[in-house]
């Protein structure tokens, strides 16, 4: 794409907002969805199993759904994903208020809404770096807002279903989502333009349906040294912290109040601190060397938590010191981000975006049996400071060596 000779960021501020719209969308499903199961059903085992209908699609997605989207091209991707969403989950109260909803159907609406959410968030992501030529904007400045309406949009989503569950019920909420969803489909329509990119030769382009078409993506992040140790990090680092907030923090804040007043507030204070670090992230200077800010970070925020947990301070301590840890994991997304996208050629840029997020997704349901597995064996306090040596060490490991060089070479 040539570059720009003035400054239009329109079409970059509506792909945010399209961006705003889908994740309100899916953050109010994520919500709603299985307290419409339990009411279906009655059952926490189709409750359970509605959620592997959920997380499934999104790792088949996230593999086979990027080859599409360079197919098809990023904008009309999006717009198929989130119509495809929409119509979907409208589709789940519509059928129950009739009642025409079996749990069969139920699950194969749940699989559906969720299998082109990794494709979606792949092709909206894959937009970024000609916008942000064409708003005249750094790539760093573009993916930490991005980061941050990401976070702020998760985070409006989960209290906006809360209210509206209570409100009208789990049914008519997901009619609001359906609403979301064809807002960020008339926002990109509308506002965001066809990307033109760069012709490439065709022994580069590998745009094909075949096999060298669909496993590009993860040719790449194996082929490529930076890519594959940001993936070799997150997969460890992010089983390490789904483990610590979905298993052993709620068990440790039950000690705080069995209410789970606590957990909430624990999680509501480090999303907090994130999303303000995700926003500050831009003022960080441009000459401090990104490998070394990434293993700062990394080792302060990851191993810090475990072991500040592992000591049980009073509650006001706790939550200073998790929003402290969320604020400095704010900028770690945004960092990541922009290299990636400098590296990633455009024409596989989806489907390398989708390896990515399939690959760091898949070690999440590891890390809940271990650290399920772990309190049981070791205990909470001990299963927290084995957890934090775990951090450390993949900090250690995975985080040095010559193929993080590349990453100060990209800016």
């Amino acid at each position: 794409m040539a570059i720009a000779t003035t400054r239009h960021r329109g079409p970059l501020m509506a792909l945010f907002a399209a961006g705003a719209l889908s994740q309100l969308g899916n953050a109010i499903t994520t919500i709603a969805m299985p307290l419409i199961v339990l009411q279906t059903t009655g059952s926490a085992w189709a409750t359970g199993l509605a959620g592997t209908a959920a997380t499934a699609p999104l790792l088949l997605g996230g593999v086979l759904g990027g080859v599409v989207v360079d197919r098809l091209g990023f904008r009309r991707a999006s717009i198929i994903a989130d119509i495809a969403s929409g119509l979907t989950i409208a589709a789940v109260p519509v059928l129950l208020a009739v009642d025409a909803l079996p749990f069969w159907l139920l699950l194969v609406l749940v699989f559906f809404s969720n299998l082109l959410d990794a494709p979606g968030r792949a092709a909206r992501a894959s937009q970024l770096p000609e916008l942000t030529v064409l708003a005249g904007l750094s790539l760093e400045k573009s993916t930490a807002i991005d980061a941050t309406v990401s976070r702020m949009s998760m985070m409006l989503g989960a209290a906006a279903a809360g209210g509206l569950v209570a409100l009208v019920g789990a049914g008519p909420t997901l009619l609001a989502t359906a609403v979301l969803f064809a807002g960020a489909v008339i926002v990109t329509v509308l506002f965001v333009p066809v990307i033109a990119l760069e012709p490439v030769d065709a022994a580069q382009e590998d745009t094909g349906l075949g096999w060298r078409g669909i496993t590009a993506g993860i040719r790449f992040v194996w082929t490529t040294p930076l890519a594959r140790a940001i993936v070799g990090l997150l997969i460890i680092t992010n089983l390490l912290d789904i483990a610590a907030f979905s298993v052993l923090n709620p068990i440790a804040a039950s000690t705080y109040s069995p209410d789970g007043a606590a957990y909430g507030a624990m999680t509501a204070v480090f999303a907090g601190g994130a999303l303000i670090g995700a926003a500050l992230s831009p003022l960080i200077p441009a000459r401090w060397p990104r490998r070394m800010i990434i293993v700062v970070l990394f080792t302060i925020v990851g191993p810090g938590i475990f072991w500040l947990m592992a000591l049980r301070p009073p509650l006001p301590i706790l939550l200073v010191g998790m929003a402290a840890a969320g604020l400095l994991a704010g900028p770690l997304n945004p960092i990541l981000n922009t290299a990636l996208l400098r590296v990633i050629p455009a024409t596989i840029r989806a489907r390398a975006l989708g390896a990515l997020s399939t690959g760091v997704a898949a070690g999440m349901p590891v890390g809940t049996l271990l650290a399920g597995a772990g309190v049981d064996l070791l205990g909470l306090t001990t299963a927290y400071v084995v957890g934090g040596v775990a951090y450390l060490v993949t900090i250690i490991v995975l985080g040095s060596g010559r193929r993080w060089r590349s990453i100060d070479a990209v800016r």
